[in-house]
């Protein structure tokens, strides 16, 4: 990937294909262009002009963007339990649930699944970041966490960051059955986590508003399961209960805007597929599905 464009992999029919995200001149001006240093952190990453954007976009008047939007991006409705007529504002149509069997779920539970819709990268130890992000940009498990001894389990572990576009489906569910705690708010700023903005900042996961919860499995070891907030995410949501749950329940959504699912996984835990592993190496997001495998246990 260069600054000039962000590449990915159609893992469907592994096609090079290159997304156009909106606000693209912008992003490149806030992150590549000395004058855009200002505003990115006087307006840009603080939570009053995420939250007016966010109220913007719940008001009954922002229905009106909803069908141009669909059919701009090719959004396929098909899969939505609602019509386009029956959302009551665009935030509604963004957390929009899928129809029962939308998404297929990969059952083996020795087999990790995808949490979201998204583009996913990973690392199986935080030394090759560097090969994707730029150089000196010090990401460290405790601080990304905020709780020392919790990050000890994760030391030399895998990274997994799955970045949600806009136009993706904004749900995010279990990748394996286990059990469940509570999750913990995070506070931060809300920096952008487009590709232009990561390859400048990795630290924006430090730094960003974030939520942090601890997945136990029995076949894939303790896994940290985190959200991301970003510019323009409204809020982040969770609608599970803790306790047990199976893969593919949902855990939460996210409100309008573009952000990222990360995920941490103890060390020599899960072999994730050669594909994903491979395009990440190379600098290349792959598109990946809810519920479609990623990897399976040791």
């Amino acid at each position: 990937m260069n600054f000039d464009k962000i590449n990915y992999i159609e893992r469907k029919n592994n096609e090079l294909k290159t997304e156009k995200p909106p606000g693209e001149g912008f992003l490149k001006f806030l992150y590549y262009n000395p004058l855009g240093k200002l505003p990115l952190n006087l307006v840009v990453r603080k939570k009053f002009l995420t939250d007016f954007y966010g109220k913007k976009m719940s008001e009954a008047s922002s229905k009106e963007k909803i069908k141009p939007f669909v059919q701009e991006n090719a959004i396929n409705m098909e899969e939505s339990k609602k019509g386009i007529e029956d959302f009551t504002s665009f935030n509604d149509f963004f957390i929009r649930e899928l129809k029962e069997g939308a998404r297929e779920i990969d059952k083996n539970p020795e087999v990790l699944v995808s949490p979201a819709d998204g583009k996913i990268l990973v690392f199986n130890n935080l030394k090759e970041t560097t090969k994707f992000f730029l150089k000196g940009d010090e990401f460290t498990i405790e601080e990304f966490l905020m709780d020392k001894d919790e990050a000890k389990k994760f030391h030399d572990g895998t990274i997994v960051i799955i970045r949600l576009a806009p136009v993706d489906y904004h749900r995010f569910h279990f990748p394996a059955a286990g059990e469940i705690g509570e999750s913990k708010l995070i506070d931060g700023y809300y920096y952008s986590v487009s590709p232009y903005a990561i390859k400048k900042n990795f630290r924006v996961y430090c730094e960003n508003k974030r939520e942090v919860s601890i997945l136990k499995t029995e076949n894939f070891g303790d896994i940290v399961l985190s959200e991301i907030g970003a510019t323009m995410v409204g809020g982040i949501k969770q609608t599970y209960k803790k306790g047990t749950i199976k893969k593919g329940d949902e855990k939460g959504y996210f409100f309008f805007g573009g952000s990222s699912c990360v995920l941490l996984f103890e060390k020599d835990r899960v072999q994730f597929d050669e594909d994903i592993l491979e395009n990440s190496k190379k600098g290349l997001e792959t598109k990946v599905y809810m519920g479609e495998r990623i990897g399976k246990s040791k």
